[in-house]
């Protein structure tokens, strides 16, 4: 059995300008993950980053390229199991959290279990198991303003959790946070990586955050134009043990 969670190969995006225009956002975009790796892709506003993690999170199909997750031709799926796929094999953290604003922490947690037909008391059980390993054991009832960001954030890890996914996306998870609760968040992540042996690609601006994770990607202009291993991660491993 294969140990690569992520095998693109020539990736390129266009997306159509009026009837006749395209602009090209990817040009060729080759990326390898292993199964277990804590990857970043970093690169400046408009570098490509949160295209490249749409097609790898089967939000978006790529205009030319190969892509297999996990073993599986995403070219060769139909929409009903593109849909499974990323139900089953990804979690998804945003900048924004992505919370039901009048719904609780616990219930924003239960609803991925909600539309996949999880009977309600292992949803509760569920959910309830996964805030207390975040950390939100004791704000379940509480609604998203009732949160700091770092809660809210927190909740949308859980929330990721839930379908026990092999792979978790995070698109600037720290970005709206200030530095000492990002630092609890990727402290978390790099928790969920060693203990539990998720694969996460973790995309941010931040090159102090990326030399935490044990590999930088590094893309300009919808190219990786270089590669590098993270000079802190070693450390950073050995705090995150002791969250």
């Amino acid at each position: 059995m294969s140990d690569i969670m992520i095998d693109a190969r020539g990736i390129i995006k266009r997306f159509n300008i009026g009837k006749e225009n395209e602009l090209e956002i990817l040009h060729g975009v080759d990326l390898k993950v292993r199964k277990g790796e804590f990857v970043s892709v970093v690169g400046q506003s408009g570098s490509g980053k949160s295209t490249l993690m749409n097609i790898i999170g089967i939000l978006d199909k790529p205009t030319k390229g190969s892509y297999i997750l996990d073993g599986i031709d995403i070219a060769k799926a139909k929409d009903n199991q593109l849909c499974a796929i990323r139900n089953q094999k990804i979690g998804f953290v945003f900048q924004t959290y992505n919370l039901i604003p009048r719904t609780s922490a616990l219930k924003n947690v239960e609803l991925p279990m909600l539309y996949a037909g999880v009977k309600a008391r292992e949803r509760k059980e569920k959910a309830m198991e996964l805030l207390e390993l975040v950390g939100m054991g004791e704000r379940t009832d509480h609604k998203p303003d009732e949160l700091s960001g770092g809660q809210k954030q927190r909740v949308a890890i859980a929330r990721a959790l839930v379908n026990d996914p092999a792979i978790i996306l995070a698109d600037e998870p720290t970005g709206a946070l200030d530095s000492a609760t990002g630092r609890a968040v990727m402290d978390l992540f790099h928790k969920l990586n060693e203990e539990k042996g998720i694969t996460i690609v973790f995309i941010t601006h931040s090159n102090e955050l990326a030399e935490e994770t044990g590999r930088i990607l590094t893309l300009r202009d919808g190219m990786i134009i270089g590669e590098r291993q993270g000079t802190n991660h070693n450390s950073y491993v050995k705090a995150a043990s002791n969250f």
